[in-house]
């Protein structure tokens, strides 16, 4: 029994684009009587025969996308929602969300509800309980049925999508040697669990930037902050026992805790203690002092997943096309939390 072989396995056989397979089996006028011909064979011989299930979800498409955030408290995830609703409204789509609130229930009954039959496919960052238990499952059996997936910010090299990241530990480096260049000696590190595979990159960023400054590592310099729990005695407990000069935290909600804690301990921020967080938010622009950050661009996050999407949803050649990783180049905002 021959193998199975798709649009893909044909182009690279015989040195041709999907696209000409493609329209070469379709009969288009565009290929030469020879490519078609060649084409034609070599499909008929391997008994080539089209994804029936994702032409029958192209020939009944909704043009809806389904997208599931893991909460609506950070700022980052509304300003990818937006960035995703803006670009998919713009080519005729609707956009559905849910929230799956860091729950992996709530995220397998989010999808399962939405993929029967309400959407195209899904655009989606996992919950930290998926992270934690690390079954994707629910997604293999989506792709498996022909529907497309996007994941963005929290990824897994476990599922074959294109996914959309941020350069973590590219900027958290710099944000780290950017203390170091100030005169700050001690920089500690506010993060979560190992499990949030953000976290984990930024964490490596931090490391990387104190050895590149030369600066030796202390590991009761880095707090690990538990999932889903109040997080005031610790971080207390943590500035009340560690002498430091700046920290970085990992988004903005311990940025600005951070800083209110810090002060109510009676140091100064900047002079005594520099802080950035990620997440270009509200609170960051509202805090006092206004919070240096990272600026994660979701906006552009989320047009850019929204894009991948929709190309792979509307054309056939993408179907089989090779999946992609777009990383996002974040920036940082210098104010008032640090010496500049």
């Amino acid at each position: 029994m021959k193998p199975k072989i798709t649009l893909k396995d044909i182009a690279r056989e015989l040195d041709v684009s999907i696209s000409t397979v493609s329209k070469a089996l379709k009969n288009s006028k565009e290929i030469s009587k020879d490519t078609k011909d060649r084409i034609k064979a070599f499909a008929k011989f391997y008994n080539y025969r089209p994804n029936n299930i994702a032409l029958s979800l192209k020939n009944r498409r909704t043009k809806n996308i389904g997208v599931v955030i893991p909460d609506i408290v950070h700022h980052f995830f509304t300003t990818v929602f937006r960035g995703i609703e803006k670009y998919a409204n713009s080519m005729g789509y609707n956009v559905i969300i849910c929230i799956s609130d860091e729950s992996f229930d709530k995220e397998v009954i989010n999808m399962e509800m939405l993929a029967n039959g309400s959407i195209d496919g899904f655009i989606l960052s996992l919950s930290a309980e998926t992270q934690q238990k690390n079954d994707y499952t629910h997604l293999k059996e989506l792709l498996d049925q022909g529907i497309p997936i996007v994941l963005f910010d929290r990824v897994t090299d476990e599922i074959a999508c294109d996914k959309v990241v941020l350069n973590d530990k590219g900027i958290s480096k710099q944000a780290v040697e950017h203390f170091i260049d100030k005169g700050a000696k001690k920089v500690a590190l506010i993060t979560t669990e190992e499990f949030f595979n953000v976290s984990e990159s930024r964490r490596e960023g931090y490391l990387e930037g104190l050895k590149d400054k030369g600066v030796s590592v202390d590991e009761s310099l880095i707090l690990t902050l538990p999932h889903g729990l109040d997080h005031t005695e610790h971080i207390t407990t943590f500035f009340s026992n560690n002498k430091v000069d700046a920290v970085l935290c990992v988004n903005e909600i311990f940025a600005v805790q951070c800083m209110s804690i810090i002060q109510q301990l009676g140091y100064h921020i900047p002079n005594d203690i520099s802080i950035i967080g990620f997440t270009d938010g509200i609170l960051s622009k509202y805090s006092s002092p206004k919070l240096t950050t990272v600026a994660q661009h979701g906006e552009i996050m989320g047009a850019k997943a929204a894009k991948f999407l929709i190309d792979r949803m509307e054309s056939l050649e993408m179907e089989e096309a090779p999946f992609k990783t777009e990383v996002i180049n974040a920036t940082l905002v210098k104010r008032g939390s640090t010496i500049n």
